[in-house]
């Protein structure tokens, strides 16, 4: 069981450590980079020990239910492919982590940094090891989301937003194609599991919804891996600090494209789209940035461009179908990670002693960086694919795989020619880094005195140079077997005859490397000194610059296609816009009803008995009145509302629907509160002027009042046919017969609700909270006009009156009568309480729960900001909502998760009845907890939202003061 629950480490480990990380002080950098490396230390040792778990065709599987009826299952799984990917991600992660140390500033908030780069190698593990399509959307987004983070993270810098946004846009956008494409997938083959999905190539090839398939997928692995037309994000991510841009080129993030191009390649290639697709995202994204990366004057700038050549290189090899090419690929990719890392954090300690990567500023900086620059020398080689090195093995197997004819096409002809080119264009990048930056007269005016760095901010390009040397000089030793491993767990029986020798004779391939080394030294010298001077931007295709591209794509976007639409549909009032919302609702709704003839068939009268018929009229006649009283008295029509609340509320008592009513009660009082303390902050009605202008407001008002009753009128029809039209053993017949055998309770709501669609609970408590933060932010920056600042006329009149009083001879007692409604809200804290509790408590059988629970107490907090003021409540009692809404999701959350220690689905309920002396037995379930989660989150969104507004108070309080003070001196 070891190999099986040491991947829940491997996922868990990073998040924890994320999790520690970002609660230790802002200046513990050794607390942090210790901590993070024992994480990565730890992730690293176990994926070493599940080598042989793998070894020759090997799957470890873990699968813990979710939704075992949906086929969407927490399900994780790796085999030798998966494994490689692990120690790349564990390994260079723990590399990146020591080199971080030294390189980030004593200033920056580590902890945050930290935190976001262990959570983005979790997002990367679980794309590698997930054993399920939609667990690796998942995952897949979220690389997206922390690499957002983490580009941004001096955010202080522009470019470093904008690069974040950028990322942010493209990746994101295309992971959401994927998911489009996995549930595809899914859906032709029947089943979400990777196993069943990796044994169904001939389905998934023959399938009709096969190219609209890969085309989805295509989008979000050539968008994450910056593959051409996409390449133009990732220069821009180069914002972000070094150790980053070294981990998210080497091992994780843009290598998430590839990693999945090769995982799906037994499946999705093969076809004509496959190839044509692939091959030409591939072979543009390999020449054009290597074409780019040749005029970069920044060193991360050339580097970020050689890495979309180099994974062009990748995606080239994959797209043709050959078994042998899909050996070179992953091949490739491991050498790639390994001097691509090392040559980033040589640029970071450039960065870092010289003070800046301009090449145009470097020079002779051999002298003072010897050991960094033979490093790099070496890496560059590498990169290159100079011989005795890992990358000239790689290239040499894409330059034999290139020469095969895989296609009868034109394409196929160009494509030795091209990768010829574009390894030509690779060795005078790779010259023009190492001559420019070392070599030369020695800089001057540099920021800073360069000279190497501490030993363990070097120690990691150490290692990885000496993995690019010995898999270069003893390939068969040092890789043969791992390599063997991640080919067999890709192509299984497919696996050809291959050979990792060092060398191979005299061949075309060698003969094509050593053209591409004479044409690059000759291309190096013919543009050295253009290059010493020049722009970045490349002579000829400076129209493929990809900032250009984006921010042409955006000004389309937002300036002309949003600015029409919105002078065609856009306003700056709220009801023109709710009228088109609602409008087309109406008519989308109601078509396919009436084209049916559902309407027709469903919608019988029924025998209405008349007192409940009254009882409607008069809860109708409140809600017409409150629609239109809201325009002409605000108070009036917040009372018309509660009466049709009221009304809701007697309705559900009259159908025997005590639980609803409860909860529809204690909702209504808190809202009803809650909007008449907001009321006050809402602008004054502008009258109209000229008659014209009235006439034009009353038919506005009276178009929007009955599109109201039209629509409010359709919503009852249509809820009243599904209704009446219900046959009898309907979906209530099941709830109603299993809620105490399958949830151990009689209240039946409550069960649905904690047990039965207790994963829908869930997700509604989450937006929940998300709402009550959103609108706390924006109260937080709400200022109120300055006709609202002033106390309100009723708060106005009451002072006067209470100071008349008080000059009286029976004033003071009239004053203390005043404070009697205050002193009872007091009183009546405890009361609320206690009955929180009970409903709390009897939620499972009787009618109550966490909800109407949470809601009830929240009034608890409510009387008391009313009766004793902000300031008074806060000085007694600490509240900290927005700890209340955490400790809720993650009650609830946990309680989910516990059912999977005990091998059950997410969110599986366990109920017993135990037995207390001197009560007897008391039934107890695991929906206690969840129901507890819901009371908490419930709680704290409230009263955050009442805090809000209670400081709002506060703030005006404070403007009438500071007016008021200023008017003195004046």
């Amino acid at each position: 069981m070891f190999h099986e629950n040491a991947l829940l480490f491997l996922i868990i480990l990073p998040f924890l450590g994320a999790i520690l990380a970002a609660m230790q002080h802002e200046n513990a950098r050794n607390t942090e980079a210790w901590l993070s490396a024992g994480i990565t230390l730890s992730a690293f040792v176990i994926a070493i020990m599940l080598y042989p778990y793998v070894e020759d065709g090997g799957v470890i599987r873990r699968e813990i239910e979710w939704m075992p009826e949906l086929g969407m299952n927490f399900s994780l799984r790796m085999d030798g492919f998966a494994w490689m990917f692990t120690m790349l991600i564990s390994g260079i992660g723990l590399l990146v982590v020591i080199y971080a140390r030294y390189y980030m500033s004593p200033q920056d908030p580590v902890p945050r940094f930290y935190a976001f780069l262990l959570c983005f190698m979790g997002a990367m593990q679980g794309v590698v090891i997930s054993g399920n399509l939609i667990l690796i959307s998942v995952f897949w987004e979220l690389t997206s989301i922390f690499s957002f983070l983490l580009i941004g993270y001096w955010h202080h810098n522009a470019a470093a937003r904008e690069g974040a946004r950028m990322a942010l846009i493209i990746t994101g956008a295309g992971g959401l194609l994927l998911l489009f494409g996995m549930v595809l997938i899914g859906y032709i083959v029947g089943s979400y599991d990777l196993d069943v999905v990796l044994a169904s190539g001939n389905t998934i090839r023959s399938s009709n919804m096969y190219v609209p398939a890969l085309l989805f997928v295509l989008a979000g692995a050539l968008t994450k891996s910056a593959q051409f037309p996409f390449h133009f994000w990732l220069p821009n991510a180069m914002a972000a600090p070094t150790p980053v841009s070294a981990y998210l080129h080497s091992a994780t993030m843009v290598k998430a494209g590839v990693f999945l191009l090769a995982r799906f390649w037994p499946v999705l290639a093969g076809t004509d789209q496959w190839f044509y697709i692939v091959g030409f995202a591939g072979m543009a994204s390999l020449a054009v940035g290597a074409y780019f990366a040749i005029f970069q004057q920044d060193i991360k700038g050339l580097l970020a461009y050689s890495t979309i050549s180099h994974l062009g290189l990748i995606v080239t090899l994959l797209s043709l179908s050959s078994p042998l090419a899909a050996v070179a690929a992953i091949f490739h990719m491991m050498n790639h990670a390994t001097f691509k890392a090392s040559l980033f954090m040589a640029a970071g300690i450039i960065d870092h002693e010289s003070g800046t990567r301009d090449m145009r500023k470097l020079s002779g900086l051999f002298s003072a960086l010897p050991i960094t620059a033979t490093l790099a020398m070496v890496a560059s080689a590498a990169m290159a694919g100079v011989p005795l090195l890992n990358g000239f093995l790689s290239k040499e197997m894409f330059f034999a795989e290139t020469i095969v004819e895989h296609r009868d096409s034109w394409f196929d002809t160009a494509t030795p020619y091209i990768a010829t080119l574009a390894s030509a264009f690779a060795v005078t990048y790779s010259i023009r880094f190492i001559h420019a930056v070392f070599f030369g007269p020695k800089a001057e005016d540099l920021p800073r005195e360069p000279h190497e760095p501490p030993h363990w901010m070097r120690l990691p390009i150490e290692l990885l140079v000496l993995a690019c040397l010995l898999v270069g000089v003893i390939p068969g030793f040092t890789i043969g077997p791992y390599l063997h491993t991640a080919v067999v767990s890709v192509l299984g029986a497919r696996t050809p005859e291959y050979s990792l020798a060092v060398w191979h004779g005299f061949n075309l391939p060698l003969i094509m490397s050593a053209l591409a080394f004479v044409a690059g030294i000759l291309l190096y010298l013919a543009l050295r000194y253009y290059l010493a001077t020049s722009p970045e931007d490349p002579p000829g295709l400076r129209w493929l610059k990809g900032q250009r591209i984006f921010d042409r794509v955006l000004v389309t976007v937002s300036w002309r296609w949003a600015r029409w639409i919105e002078a065609n549909f856009g306003t700056r009032r709220l009801q023109p816009q709710l009228r088109i919302l609602v409008g087309t609702a109406l008519v989308v709704g109601a078509w396919p009803l009436f084209d049916s003839g559902f309407l027709s068939e469903s919608v019988r009268l029924q025998k209405v008995d008349p007192i409940l018929a009254v009882l409607w009229a008069v809860g109708i006649s409140c809600a017409v009145g409150a629609a239109w009283q809201a325009k002409y008295h605000r108070f009036a029509a917040l009372v018309l509302i509660g009466g049709a609340g009221l009304v809701t509320c007697i309705t559900f008592v009259w159908f025997s629907a005590p639980d609803l009513a409860v909860t529809q009660l204690v909702v209504e009082i808190v809202t009803t509160v809650l909007i008449l303390l907001g009321l006050r902050w809402l602008p004054k009605r502008l009258e109209e002027v000229d008659s014209s202008s009235r006439i034009a407001a009353r038919l506005r008002r009276n178009r929007d009042f009955f599109l109201a009753i039209i629509s409010g009128v359709a919503m009852g029809i249509v809820s009243f046919a599904i209704m009446t039209s219900a046959p009898a053993d309907s979906v209530g017949e099941y709830f109603l017969q299993n809620a105490y055998s399958g949830g151990g309770g009689t209240n039946v709501v409550n069960v649905i609700l904690v047990d039965f669609r207790g994963f829908d609970t869930l997700g509604e408590i989450t937006v929940l909270g998300i709402v009550a933060l959103t609108v706390f932010a924006l109260l937080r920056r709400f200022r109120p006009a300055a006709d609202s600042v002033g106390l309100p006329e009723q708060q106005r009149i009451q002072n006067a009156y209470d100071d008349a009083q008080q000059d009286r001879e029976l004033g003071e007692t009239a004053h203390d009568f005043m404070r009697v409604p205050s002193v009872i809200m007091n009183w009546m804290f405890p009361i609320i309480i206690v009955l929180a509790a009970f409903l709390f408590m009897r939620g499972h059988d009787l009618p109550g729960g966490g909800f109407a629970a949470g809601v009830t107490m929240a009034i608890g907090f409510l009387l008391q900001y009313l009766a004793g003021g902000t300031r008074w409540v806060e000085d007694r009692l600490r509240i900290l909502p927005v700890r209340w809404i955490a400790f809720g999701i993650l009650t609830a959350m946990m309680t989910g998760v516990g059912s999977w220690l005990f091998g059950y689905p997410f969110l599986t309920t366990f109920f017993r009845y135990i037995n207390i002396p001197y009560i007897g037995d008391m039934p107890l379930a695991s929906a206690l907890l969840f129901d507890l989660g819901v009371l908490l989150l419930v709680v704290g969104a409230t009263v955050l939202i009442l805090i809000a507004i209670a400081h709002q108070s506060i703030r005006s309080h404070r403007a009438r003061a500071i007016k008021t003070e200023a008017e003195e001196r004046v």
